[in-house]
């Protein structure tokens, strides 16, 4: 259950909301549902706000039900007409996807760990095998059962899995479910000798891990109200839990983590620009974690170890990351030295240590690359790709003694392989290519645009059509966009997109400013009082789609979720006539009611992605383009927005209040349409994939409708 203490000023406020927000219903429900308006009243920095569609935050009101239900009707009604479309397109996304299939085996310890899928289910099934003898991975051996979540999840319509480790003697499974979309994660614990499960151990765990002595786990835990995760725990299994440390800053979250070498336990204390980690041997369950290097404001650090040496990957005096190495002994900064050093053009997204290897992920230019370090020689070798415009990401490789790395690779035009890299030779094997039923990839094209903001700035665009697709201005173009957080979005392949492109569809995702694609100034460049540079890089880089004719302004479609939802808001606002249809999921629109009120969920730890609106600079800048607060009276694009009843990052509401007042305000006859998930669902929508598919179907299809692809 939400605990939100979201409540009015007095019993009067109540019952005029009982009076006031029954919805008129209508016998005919093809007609829009028209919110009821409460006048409340948002007093911030000496001047009244006033929010007419408040009401909806109260999410145990019988009419915020009624209202989000009438929503849904008149969704369904609008798209009745679509079901032959929505069938058909579901039915190719099904058809493409070997529903019977086997993920690659990883290697951790004794076993080997995989999942694997069976048609008409909903979730993977979690299982490992002995290896053999000499290691390698045996076809022959038993197979058990860690999760069967479709076993889990009968009578639910939501199962999400969130945490899951091994104990070191490798028979004790913790992990973690949440069955309602909320994120509120329930710790259990498997035995994997017996089956028996130990369920309920603890509630709100976000993050768990074990000591050495096969008994002792570790966990955090989040606060009920605003779920931020603010307490470390130890418990030996048939004990109490121990509290051990409680983050009181608001802006800081715990994260815990275990080196690869298995030596020690992480405690991370993270906010959006400082970080903080304390150590613990993994060997010494009952000791004290202490802290490696204290929190110093703009200092952000992470930490892994290898044969008595820390290696940290710091922003110290570089703004793309260095990495350096020091004597766990005496970590002191003073003994540091840099074993990566800082680099103007390249960003270090990531650092790992092998027994006798290292391997770095770097970013440049939009794409990641891999560079292998060898301890005994000292040598450093690149790991490169057969694609100009690709997507490269690590595949996890667990094992400390490993001498081969995981790459999982993929581009836009192929689908998603797993590969494995001798880190001796670099020589790779291909583990497996994701199979794709039907899918000729010499039928499509990728490319890499740039696109020039207002600014100068040159905007990377990843870019995949048909052969054959017009130049001319005539394609439907879809824009995908987020833009928020440092994150990278990346140019990987998607089968259910074969669907457009094979209607004429060009998809085109544009690495904006807010995302880390150029490296951290790119990222600083798109937030806090430089946020509206993510805004116009969109806009920019729709101009220049149309102006390079690969579309028109008639048939462009634009998407964007979460925080990416705040910047499809922010550019309907701005430029309403540059784009024919808009998808917003899980939108962030109603941005200053929940950066104003400090008990939501995240708000605190926001302040320093968006800025403090307590602070008058900070907040007239976050005003002037908050989609919510800055809707008026204007022709908007044909609008579909989708959320959850249940989401814990956006709440319901702001996609609702969203679309209560676009509709009073809008003087077009474009479609504007909400559809909200009344069942348990979370933030990333339903859980199953067949469940999963049916949405997307759904939102693809009306997409195509509004620029004339009805087939």
């Amino acid at each position: 259950m939400q605990r939100i203490r979201l409540q009015f000023c007095s019993a009067v406020s109540a019952l005029l909301i009982a009076a006031a927000c029954a919805l008129p219903m209508t016998e005919d429900s093809k007609s829009a549902p028209v919110a009821k308006r409460v006048r409340h009243e948002n007093h911030w920095h000496g001047q009244v706000y006033v929010d007419d569609y408040y009401w909806l935050r109260e999410k145990e009101h019988p009419d915020v039900r009624a209202y989000l239900e009438a929503e849904n009707a008149y969704t369904a009604a609008k798209t009745e007409h679509l079901a032959p479309m929505r069938e058909a397109l579901y039915e190719e996304m099904v058809a493409r996807v070997q529903q019977t299939d086997l993920g690659v085996p990883t290697r951790r310890g004794s076993f080997y760990y995989y999942s694997r899928t069976i048609e008409g289910k909903q979730y993977p099934i979690r299982c490992r095998k002995s290896a053999a003898a000499d290691g390698s991975y045996d076809d022959d051996a038993e197979e058990q059962v860690l999760l069967d979540r479709n076993v889990m999840a009968e009578g639910l319509s939501y199962l999400g899995i969130g945490d899951a480790v091994v104990s070191d003697g490798e028979h004790l499974y913790a992990y973690t479910t949440d069955d309602t979309g909320f994120r509120q994660y329930t710790l259990h614990v498997k035995d994997l000798k017996t089956g028996e499960i130990r369920a309920n151990l603890a509630e709100r765990v976000t993050s768990v891990e074990w000591a050495a002595d096969d008994k002792t786990l570790f966990f955090v835990t989040e606060d009920a109200t605003t779920k931020r995760s603010n307490q470390l725990w130890r418990m030996q299994l048939g004990g109490q839990p121990e509290l051990l440390y409680e983050e009181k800053d608001e802006l800081f979250r715990i994260g815990l983590g275990r080196s690869k070498d298995r030596h020690y336990l992480a405690a991370g204390s993270y906010s959006t620009d400082t970080y903080e980690w304390r150590l613990l041997r993994a060997d010494d369950p009952q000791g004290e974690f202490r802290v490696l290097m204290p929190r110093e404001k703009g200092h952000r650090y992470t930490v892994t170890h290898r044969d008595g040496t820390f290696f940290l990957r710091t922003d110290r005096d570089a703004l793309n990351w260095r990495v350096v190495k020091v004597s766990a002994d005496d970590p002191r900064e003073s003994n540091w030295e840099d074993f990566i050093p800082h680099s103007d053009d390249v960003l270090i997204s990531s650092f790992e240590v092998f027994q006798d290897f290292a391997v770095v992920q770097e970013r440049t230019q939009a794409l990641n690359r891999f560079r292998v370090h060898d301890f005994a020689t000292g040598e450093w070798r690149n790991i490169t790709f057969p694609e100009s415009v690709y997507h490269a990401s690590r595949g996890g490789t667990p094992e400390y003694t490993s001498s081969t790395f995981r790459i999982d690779y993929q581009s836009m035009v192929t689908p998603a392989c797993v590969y494995d890299y001798d880190l001796k030779s670099l020589e790779r094997e291909l583990k497996k290519q994701r199979p794709v039923l039907g899918y000729d990839a010499s039928l499509y094209r990728t490319e890499r645009l740039w696109g020039e903001a207002r600014d100068g700035k040159k905007v990377p665009i990843s870019i995949v059509y048909k052969v054959g697709t017009p130049r001319d201005g005539t394609a439907p173009l879809w824009l995908y966009a987020y833009g928020s957080y440092g994150a990278s979005m990346s140019a990987t392949f998607d089968s259910n997109r074969l669907s457009l492109l094979d209607r004429g569809v060009v998809w085109a995702t544009a690495h904006i400013r807010g995302g880390s694609e150029l490296g951290e100034e790119w990222r600083k460049d798109g937030m806090l009082m430089k946020k509206k540079n993510t805004f116009t890089d969109f806009i920019d880089c729709a101009d220049y789609l149309v102006r390079e004719k690969w579309t028109s302004k008639d048939r462009l479609m634009i998407e964007g979720g979460s925080a990416g939802g705040l910047l499809m808001g922010a550019v309907a606002n701005m430029r309403p006539d540059l784009f024919q249809a808009v998808h917003s999921a899980v939108p962030f629109v109603d941005m200053m009611s929940t950066m104003m009120d400090a008990s939501l969920p995240l708000t605190i730890g926001e302040y320093l992605e968006w800025g403090n609106p307590n602070e008058k600079p900070a907040f007239d800048y976050m005003m002037s383009y908050s989609p919510y607060d800055n809707l008026e009276a204007k022709d908007y694009p044909a609008t579909l927005v989708t959320t959850s009843f249940n989401d814990s990052q956006v709440m319901y509401w702001e996609p609702a209040k969203y679309v209560a007042k676009l509709r009073t305000l809008k003087t077009d006859d474009n479609e504007l349409l909400l559809k909200c998930k009344l069942e348990a669902a979370g933030h990333g929508g339903a859980s199953g994939r067949y469940d999963r598919w049916k949405d997307r179907a759904f939102e693809m299809a009306w997409m195509l409708d509004q620029v004339g692809v009805t087939k």
